[in-house]
């Protein structure tokens, strides 16, 4: 059983900056990428950073402000946000291929507002 725990999300203020973790825990052999989505109601979900082969990439809208890491050893993956604009208000999820299969946490809430 894989089990996605994320933490991190909550209010912040046009400006400021949070930090996402989710760890992975559970039968899994090998991690070939992790990855963080949003969705916004209303919008599709759509990913906005990943991990894999040791090259992050990143949606457009997030370059420069956003930093995705991973510590490989604890199987955790991090979103450091910056710059957080209302726009990037949404739900965040984090998710992970392994095994030939996708796995999603349940998702923690980022707010921008004033």
């Amino acid at each position: 059983q894989v089990q996605l725990v994320e933490s991190g999300g909550g209010l912040v203020q046009p400006g400021g900056s949070l930090r996402l973790s989710c760890a992975a825990s559970g039968s899994i052999f090998k991690i070939d990428a992790m990855g963080w989505y949003r969705q916004a109601p209303g919008n599709q979900r759509e990913l906005v950073a990943s991990i894999s082969g040791g090259r992050p990439n990143y949606a457009d809208f997030v370059k420069g402000r956003f930093t995705i890491s991973r510590d490989n050893a604890n199987n955790t993956v991090y979103l450091q946000m910056n710059s957080l604009e209302p726009e990037d208000t949404a739900a965040y999820y984090c998710s992970i291929r392994a095994g030939g299969r996708q796995y999603w946490g349940q998702g923690t809430q980022v707010t921008v507002s004033s």
